[in-house]
């Protein structure tokens, strides 16, 4: 009973705390590109959500209608959001419990509160997208595989999560390539290999459509470069409970000797290692790194560190094993770590942490524009600060915009004709451009874009300037008129008598 008990205990803090730690600050006043997307697609109606993925973000379809749902009760930052929190908070337990079922209910304990206070976990605990939804399901497929292992029951409920997890994000499946090297440390038999690969087919039919229609929209990533060391170093960092300082380099030298932990460090340490590993080594050829994709291998990362924490303990503790104080000096010294790095979450947190805000692109707008004033985006995604914010761009009239975005099937709409472009702003003195920052400085290849960008630098002049992160709200004005040099009248010459 009493080790029943320690076991819920376990788990049920690092939920707590994970709870509290992501429902601080999550109405930090404004959405950034990514959330307003997630916003705007998920208000979409079934029909309409169908018909953008056949155009784009497709790996996010499982994503966009759960949020479909979810927005659907109240639609608002702060739950947009909500589902993130919950997705870490059960991440943070179910860390905690493959902690208690791998080694002791202290380890699950030490493992799951590592999870939750580690600021990687917070920043995407906050995030209007899936990531934190991913981790909880690959935590989830690991706790899984680990029961089947100890007493063989049915590999059906290990391929759904892991399925559905996939379908939230496709990249999820290297999870799976984890769990085969968790197979080959354990030398498990043939019989389980059998299970195991049975469930990896039923994840293969049902992710090969998503695969197949993901390849045709490529080009959404094409932004991502090769990593090289300098992403391993901040991998490394960002695993970390204390990305800097002291806490940094004891979290590092903790995840190594926790490589001694047995049983656990053949769930961990492939589950830390593989999938990051797994995507830089393909990254090298076609890049698809980004530290997000592979949230949940930060599992790996609390479960090696809390082993290696146990195995200190018991080398270098005066109390007896099973003490009571050793869980609770545990969970003061991460309780400590969280403390130090403080004004990093409270950062964190702060608007101006995210790559932009577009509440403040809007309240810019809402106090600068006339009514009547013509607006551009350039490009045109940027149209998600006035779609997200309307209010702000009342006043505003969009004169690029021929079909709207649920209409078209597309997220921002389709533009005018540069024809008809033109000649829009053939009859305008001023024009208000939401663009990237630097983007006057690029040749898009749309050719409404390139219209945008030549008229914008051939007619007009730049006046005030607002910025907010990677978006900037700029008015220009028409250049004045070069008046053409003035031909002489001649003077009559006088009539000769």
């Amino acid at each position: 009973m009493e080790s029943k008990r320690a076991s819920v205990v376990a788990v049920a803090v690092p939920v707590a705390v994970m709870l509290a730690i992501g429902l601080w600050g999550l109405d930090r006043g404004g959405m950034w590109g990514d959330e307003s997307v997630t916003f705007l697609v998920g208000r979409r109606t079934v029909p309409q959500i169908w018909q953008l993925l056949h155009g784009m973000d497709a790996v996010h379809g499982l994503y966009y209608l759960l949020m479909h749902v979810v927005l659907a009760a109240h639609p608002g930052e702060v739950v947009l959001r909500l589902p993130s929190v919950c997705g870490a908070a059960a991440t943070a337990g179910l860390v905690a419990a493959l902690g208690v079922r791998l080694a002791r209910p202290r380890v699950g304990l030490w493992a799951g509160l590592l999870y939750a206070v580690t600021p990687l976990t917070g920043h995407y605990a906050q995030e209007g997208r899936s990531y934190a939804l991913v981790a909880a399901g690959a935590a989830g497929a690991t706790l899984l595989l680990v029961r089947e292992l100890e007493k063989p029951r049915s590999w059906w409920p290990y391929g759904g999560v892991v399925a559905v997890t996939c379908l939230l994000h496709e990249l999820a499946v290297l999870v799976l390539c984890a769990h085969a090297v968790t197979l080959a440390l354990a030398r498990v038999p043939k019989t389980v290999w059998c299970g195991w690969g049975r469930a990896v087919g039923v994840v293969g039919v049902v992710l090969l459509p998503l695969v197949w229609v993901s390849q045709g929209q490529s080009g959404q990533v094409g932004w991502l470069v090769a990593p090289g060391w300098e992403q391993v170093g901040e991998l490394v960092r960002d695993f970390a409970a204390g990305p800097t300082g002291v806490v940094f380099w004891v979290a590092v030298l903790l995840m190594v000797v926790g490589v001694r932990a047995g049983r656990l460090a053949a769930v961990a340490l492939p589950l830390l290692v593989v999938p990051p590993g797994a995507l830089m080594a393909v990254s090298q050829v076609r890049p698809l790194y980004h530290e997000r994709y592979v949230l949940y291998a930060l599992a790996g990362a609390a479960l090696s560190t809390a082993a290696g924490t146990e195995w200190v303990a018991g080398v270098v503790g005066r109390q007896r094993p099973g003490g009571r104080l050793v869980p609770l000096a545990g969970a003061l010294v991460i309780t400590l770590a969280f403390l130090q790095h403080l004004p990093l979450y409270r950062h964190d947190r702060s608007p101006a942490d995210r790559p932009e805000n577009l509440a403040v692109v809007s309240a810019l707008a809402a106090r600068e524009i006339r009514p009547g004033d013509p607006v551009l985006f350039v490009p045109s995604v940027w149209r998600l600060a006035a779609l997200t914010y309307p209010k702000g761009f009342r006043k505003g009239r969009d004169i690029a915009l021929g079909e709207s975005g649920p209409r078209s099937g597309t997220l921002s709409g389709r533009e005018t004709t540069p024809r008809r472009l033109k000649r829009e702003l053939a009859g305008v003195d001023r024009v208000w451009v939401v663009a990237q920052s630097g983007v006057l400085r690029s040749r898009p290849v749309d050719p409404t874009e390139r219209l945008k960008l030549a008229v914008v630098e051939g007619q007009f002049i730049p006046r005030e300037r607002y910025v907010s992160g990677r978006v900037a709200l700029q008015l220009y004005v028409r250049r004045a008129p070069t008046n053409p040099p003035r031909t002489p009248t001649p003077r009559p010459r006088p009539a000769r008598s």
